[in-house]
């Protein structure tokens, strides 16, 4: 069973930048396939960022593309979401997520584990 835990959100203007943790517990790190999901309000959860087990495997949503950058740490559980340039339509709640899997990536469906999520506004 794994847990996880986001943090770092908060509000930011347009144009700011904030960087997003998420810590990983109850099973071995390495071995998990992490993404990062968010729902905007009265919209739908979606897809943002996508990273392997050794971190050198990434894909980005086009929306996020060139703006946010995602990375691990195995030796210390956790996986990071930069975003730079946010803009409004950031605004959402952000999800971390899990899957160990034999699948290079995995649709929303097949992630096996979700964190509680954290808030980031994007005032203006």
């Amino acid at each position: 069973q794994v847990q996880l835990v986001e943090s770092g959100g908060g509000l930011v203007q347009t144009g700011g930048s904030l960087r997003l943790s998420c810590a990983a517990s109850g099973r071995t790190f390495s071995r998990l396939k992490m993404g990062w999901f968010r729902q905007g309000p009265g919209k739908e959860r979606e897809f943002v960022a996508f990273i392997n087990r050794s971190g050198a495997g990434t894909y980005y949503a086009d929306s996020v593309k060139g703006r946010f950058t995602v990375s691990r740490d195995n030796a210390k559980n956790t996986m990071y979401l930069q975003m730079n340039s946010l803009k409004p339509e950031d605004t959402a709640v952000y999800y971390c997520a899990a899957f160990d899997g034999a699948r290079d990536y995995a649709t929303e469906g097949e992630y096996d584990y979700w964190g509680k999520g954290t808030q980031v506004p994007v005032s203006s």
